[in-house]
């Protein structure tokens, strides 16, 4: 999951940048909301983290801006303010969530996965291709009922892959859903992480190589998985 956090309040947003990357997601920081504005309608993000009160371009206005010209990026505000009134305005404004400082961040990191989950097109709960499984809401992975240790990135990789369904993601969507703007595009990190992912994750192989595309999930893993769940949901209702 790709995240910006626009707030003026620097150790706040270095802690909050810190403990999201430390849940697994790729993390941008502005500082500002100029800075945020620009890198808002530059990059595509799953979430902004967005602080209202900002020097510049003020959060409402980037929350405007941000609904104004459709971009799809769903938007928390945060707010040393939580009265009714200003949280009602907030939405209005086009944000999707709204908390008010101080706050938990186990509940800051819930709010995020949950924005996260509504992109479009929603993302499931839990992912699943064949005897794969993959809960990004409890970091699990697991194969045949095996547990599957990964790294953050690989299991970012991994994440972006079978959200796909079977659609080829290329080496620089994974660089750019994955990884943060300090990525260098001209790196091999991908293909080395690929190489790691698919040795853990063992046989027979999950991932597909498309030569001068990119990569996906075997999408007869994906059809099976899909079939699968349709057929458990009819037993269900019999």
């Amino acid at each position: 999951m790709r995240v910006l956090v626009v707030e003026d309040e620097t150790q706040l947003a270095d802690a909050v940048v810190r403990g999201l990357r430390r849940e697994g997601m790729a993390v941008d920081v502005a500082y500002d909301g100029d800075e945020g504005f620009g890198k808002a309608t530059t990059t595509r993000y799953d979430v902004v983290v967005l602080d209202r009160d900002l020097p510049g371009k003020s959060g409402d206005e980037i929350c405007r801006s941000l609904t104004d010209e459709g971009v799809l990026t769903r938007v928390i505000m945060l707010t040393a303010s939580g009265s009714i009134e200003d949280k009602v305005e907030g939405l209005a404004l086009g944000a999707d969530d709204y908390l008010a400082k101080p706050f938990a961040f186990a509940e800051l990191v819930a709010r995020v996965r949950a924005l996260g989950r509504r992109a479009t097109p929603a993302a499931p709960p839990v992912l699943q291709a064949g005897d794969l499984v993959l809960d990004p809401s409890k970091r699990t992975v697991t194969r045949s009922g095996r547990n599957v240790d990964l790294t953050r990135k690989e299991f970012g990789v991994l994440e972006t892959l079978l959200s796909a369904a079977g659609v080829v993601v290329s080496s620089e969507e994974l660089l750019d859903r994955v990884w943060d703007e300090h990525a260098d595009p001209f790196t091999t990190t991908v293909r080395v992480t690929m190489m790691t992912l698919r040795r853990k994750l063992g046989e027979p192989p999950v991932i597909e190589t498309v030569v001068g595309s990119g990569y996906r999930v075997d999408p007869t893993l994906v059809t099976a998985a899909a079939e699968d769940d349709e057929s458990e949901g009819s037993s269900t209702e019999q």
